[in-house]
């Protein structure tokens, strides 16, 4: 299981974004960059031999420092220098046009907090290590940066209901994709990357693994709060490249004719007020 940049409604969050100074600068916690440090020392070791090479040749750009919280503005001068991309502050949570409308202009939404020690493991709201830990090496990468950019422009264009079925195509690759690389399968999905049970399980025997289809992808269902059953997998990153050259509208449209597939999951358990 793991945090997600994912469109959602907004609603009210439990957590508080940092604001920075009038220099851009967010002064972190000593707290908050042990926490920081903690995930990075614990994933690291975990992500070694299982994930794709694209996603070391974007580490090794960003050059991430393990002991503190990095400042946005060192992402942005290497996202800027590779793909054209920046970052952008958000709140923890931000609506369906707002996600859109920045990923379209090739802005990457980052909530600037961080988890606190006692939710290490998991959190329903994208935190600042989930995004640039988990996905701001992608975005090193052009393929990947490329098949963002669309699906942000799809997004801003697309209806509600439109909007329900490329949240899952997003799903199935942005955050929880895996590749097949010479090296054997990898990971490249970030809601994966971030998190270490999600690492292990992902590449182990225990769910399913389907070839990508982009059409199979748009009719899976998905739950956030559990390890994933179902993994697509991509023949090589450029299959991303390909898609977003692809009349993408088109597959959501059949998807919604032909249906969701039936959830190889159990129903979420509702909460009963006492």
């Amino acid at each position: 299981m793991a945090t997600q940049t994912q469109p959602i409604a907004a609603k009210p969050s439990q957590y508080q974004a940092r604001m920075p100074d009038a220099e851009g600068h967010i002064a972190y916690s000593d707290q908050e960059h042990a926490t920081w440090q903690t995930l990075m020392q614990r994933q690291l070791p975990i992500l070694e031999n299982r994930v794709c090479q694209e996603y070391l040749d974007g580490m090794e750009r960003l050059a991430l420092p393990e002991t503190r919280i990095p400042q946005l503005a060192e992402i942005d001068r290497v996202l800027e220098a590779t793909t054209g991309w920046q970052t952008a502050q958000v709140p923890a949570l931000i609506p369906f046009d707002t996600f859109f409308e920045l990923l379209a202009h090739r802005r990457f939404p980052v909530a600037t907090f961080i988890r606190t020690p006692e939710e290490l493991d998991y959190l329903q709201e994208p935190d600042i290590f989930h995004e640039i830990f988990g996905h701001c090496p992608m975005l090193t990468n052009p393929a990947f940066a490329d098949f963002t950019a669309t699906y942000g422009k799809l997004g801003l264009a697309a209806s509600p209901k439109e909007r329900v079925y490329l949240a899952r195509l997003y799903w199935m690759t942005v955050e929880f994709g895996l590749v097949d690389t010479p090296q054997g399968r990898r990971i490249y999905g970030g809601g994966i990357i971030s998190s270490p049970k999600e690492t292990l399980h992902a590449l182990s025997d225990a769910p399913e693994h389907h070839a990508f289809d982009a059409l199979e992808a748009l009719r899976t269902p998905y739950r956030i709060d559990i390890l994933q059953p179902l993994y697509y997998v991509l023949d090589d990153l450029e299959t991303l490249h390909d898609l977003s050259r692809q009349d993408i509208m088109a597959l959501v449209h059949r998807a919604m004719e032909l249906g969701l597939h039936d959830p190889k999951f159990p129903p979420k358990p509702k909460v009963v007020d006492a």
